[in-house]
C-alpha cells in the first residue's frame, strides 16, 4: 500500500513532462525502490522501531491496529487522490495504537519530535533546493532556446527520476522494516539485541516495487499536473531538489515524507517563475491532509485496537 499510494511521489514528475509513459515510468521507479537497500543503511528502521513508541508495550495487537489505521487512511486519500503521507499515516497509527494500550507514557518524545521538525523542514529544504536550482539553470542557460534546454533537460530528467526513485525506496522502504523488526524482536524473535534481518529488508523492498508498479493514478494526476505546471526542466530540479533533501534524511535516520519533500520541490520550481503559476487551493487541500494524517491514522489505529481487544479478549 506505501508503494501503490506512494508512487506519485517518484514519476508524477517524468510523467506529467512526458518524459516517459506512465507504464515505463512505473517500471523505472520500482527498479530503484527495489535496489535502494544496496545503497543505504538501516537507520530509519532503526528510528521506527526503537523511537517512537516503547518498544516493550508493543504486541500482535498493536501492530496490526497500527497497520489498519494506516491502511485505512491511505486508502482514503487515495480515492480523493490526495497526496498524505504514508509515513507520518504509519508513525501516527503506531502511536495511536501504543497509547490505546498504556497511555501517553510510552510515546517517545525525542522521537515525535524528530518527526514533527521533518513535516516543516523536509517540504522547506525541497522547496529552497529547487528553487536554487531552477534560479541557478535560467541563469547559465539564459541564451540557450527551450528546444535544446528541453532536450537536455528530457535526457537529464531520467537521471533525477532515478534518483528521487532511489531516495523514496530508501527512506520509505525502511519505515515498514522497523514495524516488522519491532513485533520480531518483541516477541523474542530477534535475541537480546534489536536488529533488522535481510529477509525483512528484502521483502520490503520487494512489497514497495511492487506497490509501485501497480501505480496510484489517482495522486499522479494531483501531484504531477495540478500544483504547477512542468517542463522537463522543472521535473528535474523538483526531482534532484527531493532526492538531495531524502539522502540526507535518510543517511540521519530522519523517517521523512517523501510526499511533502516533492510537494515542496515542486511548489518551488513553479515560485521560480511567478508566484501565482502555483494553484495554490490545491497546495492548501494537500496540507490540510499534512495536518490531519497523524491524529487521523492515530484514531483509527486507536479504534481497531479497541475492536481487535474486544473480538479476542485473551
Amino acid at each position: 500500500m506505501n508503494g501503490f499510494h506512494d508512487a506519485a511521489n517518484s514519476i508524477a514528475t517524468i510523467v506529467s513532462t512526458r518524459v516517459l509513459r506512465p507504464h515505463y515510468a512505473v517500471a523505472w521507479a520500482a527498479f530503484f525502490n527495489f535496489i535502494a537497500f544496496l545503497f543505504f543503511g538501516l537507520h530509519v528502521a532503526n528510528t521506527i522501531g526503537k523511537g517512537v513508541v516503547d518498544p516493550a508495550i508493543i504486541d500482535t495487537a498493536v501492530v496490526v491496529a497500527a497497520l489498519i489505521g494506516a491502511i485505512v487512511w491511505d486508502v482514503v486519500t487515495w480515492y480523493y487522490g490526495i497526496p498524505s503521507s504514508s509515513s507520518h499515516a504509519l508513525i501516527g497509527a503506531l502511536g495511536g495504537a501504543a497509547i490505546a494500550k498504556a497511555g501517553f507514557s510510552v510515546l517517545n518524545g525525542a522521537g515525535f519530535f524528530k518527526i514533527g521538525c521533518s513535516i516543516v523542514l523536509s517540504p522547506l529544504l525541497g522547496f529552497v533546493l529547487s528553487y536554487i536550482l531552477m534560479m541557478s539553470i535560467s541563469i547559465v542557460f539564459f541564451r540557450a532556446s527551450s528546444k535544446k534546454i528541453d532536450r537536455w533537460f528530457r535526457r537529464l530528467q531520467l537521471v533525477s527520476a532515478s534518483l528521487y526513485s532511489l531516495g523514496h525506496g530508501g527512506n520509505d522502504a525502511q519505515k515498514t522494516m522497523g514495524i516488522i523488526a519491532v513485533l520480531l524482536f518483541a516477541s523474542g524473535k530477534l535475541g537480546p539485541t534489536f536488529h533488522v534481518p535481510l529477509w525483512v529488508v528484502l521483502a520490503c523492498h520487494t512489497a514497495m516495487a511492487l506497490g509501485t508498479l501497480f501505480g496510484g493514478w489517482r495522486i499522479v494526476r494531483t501531484m504531477g499536473m495540478k500544483i504547477t505546471k512542468l517542463k522537463p526542466v522543472g521535473g528535474f530540479c523538483a526531482e534532484t531538489g527531493g532526492a538531495i533533501t531524502l539522502f540526507l534524511a535518510t543517511a540521519s535516520g530522519i523517517p521523512v515524507s517523501t510526499t511533502h519533500t516533492i510537494t515542496g520541490s515542486i511548489i518551488g520550481v513553479g515560485a521560480v517563475s511567478k508566484l501565482s503559476a502555483i494553484r495554490w487551493g490545491v497546495a492548501q487541500k494537500i496540507v490540510w491532509a499534512w495536518v490531519l494524517t497523524i491524529p487521523a491514522s492515530g484514531l483509527i489505529a486507536a479504534l481497531s485496537w479497541y475492536l481487535i481487544r474486544v473480538l479476542s479478549p485473551h
